[in-house]
């Protein structure tokens, strides 16, 4: 008897299917399509990638929305139901955006009517926007959500998945972008959540050598399960638009920052990682979401490998099956 979490839709960011330029866009749409997952995730680099090689063009660049829209075109046939069957369910990530004055805004709103083009382009109804991780930029939270209360706007009736990048200057934990969405206050203003960033900024800490926040660990486990307990109750399931799924490699050496750690050790759960994934994915069900589950993983180890015949599919099922194993374990929730 199926449960409900069987009908719990399942995506896979591109990104996370090769590091090497070996990895094209077509191989990885395929595997992803071959693994069983109904959506995408679309990596910018990979479409910048693909835009370069379609048109034949190697200068074609980030800003060359013109070129890229073409190319996006052409992926969203790619990723048609006679084709890959796969949604374009984000284009990610827009990043360093909020908290600018002077040219700094100027042309990240330029960046964005850009990206807005190739949204319209894709047939993708969603921009995945990591929280800014530049320290020079604003950490006044009334400046943060008024800039991404217009680009909400500039944007709609796309929406705006905001996700809390545990290296993030000023923003960096799933309370702080909920208290954001609260003052953008736009219908198609939500929330990316991730079980990386916040575990791996609430509990795990790869600058340690126990690679865990230090202090008492009593302590540091009473304050993780009551943070997952007052997201259970306090983030409305309407307003996260996509959850992202991965674990985190413990570092045999600690490491310099979170960003190096997000980027290159980040398996899909049950594949070696040690954060208290299950957790956070149980306190996301409990809030009644049953929207979006992506894999997002970074094992940068592994993806660095050249492309060889089977290795993206490899990859793709193992996605597959740990998010299917993760829907199971934490089913009992519901």
């Amino acid at each position: 008897m199926p449960t409900e979490v069987d009908h719990i839709p399942l995506s896979y960011a591109t990104p996370s299917l090769g590091m090497h330029p070996s990895h094209t866009l077509e191989h990885k749409l395929s595997a992803i399509s071959a693994a069983g997952f109904m959506g995408i995730e679309l990596g910018f680099d990979d479409l910048l990638s693909f835009a370069r090689r379609y048109l034949h063009n190697p200068t074609i660049s980030a800003t060359s929305y013109d070129q890229l829209c073409i190319a996006a075109q052409k992926v969203r046939l790619l990723c048609a139901p006679n084709n890959n069957d796969l949604t374009i369910l984000v284009l990610q990530p827009f990043s360093n955006f909020e908290g600018y004055t002077g040219e700094k805004r100027k042309e990240a709103f330029e960046r964005a009517a850009g990206w807005k083009r190739i949204l319209e382009a894709l047939g993708c109804d969603m921009l995945q926007v990591g929280s800014n991780d530049d320290a020079e930029s604003s950490s006044d939270y009334a400046t943060i959500a008024k800039d991404l209360k217009e680009l909400a706007d500039l944007m709609a009736p796309k929406k705006i998945a905001y996700e809390n990048w545990c290296w993030g200057a000023h923003v960096n934990t799933w309370a702080h972008v909920n208290d954001i969405c609260k003052r953008v206050n736009q219908d198609n203003f939500g929330l990316c959540l991730d079980t990386f960033q916040t575990a791996g900024g609430e509990w795990g800490d790869p600058t340690t050598a126990s690679g865990l926040v230090e202090g008492v660990e009593e302590e540091r486990e009473n304050k993780w399960f009551d943070s997952m307990r007052q997201l259970a109750i306090t983030v409305p399931a309407e307003k996260i638009f996509v959850f992202q799924i991965s674990d985190a490699f413990k570092p045999e050496k600690p490491l310099k920052n979170r960003s190096e750690w997000s980027h290159g050790y980040r398996p899909n759960p049950y594949c070696g990682g040690y954060l208290p994934v299950e957790d956070m994915v149980r306190a996301v069900l409990k809030t009644g979401f049953r929207g979006w589950f992506s894999v997002e993983v970074f094992n940068e180890k592994e993806h660095r490998k050249e492309w060889r015949e089977g290795l993206e599919e490899g990859w793709a099922k193992e996605g597959m099956e740990s998010a299917r194993k993760l829907l199971k374990e934490c089913s009992g929730v519901i």
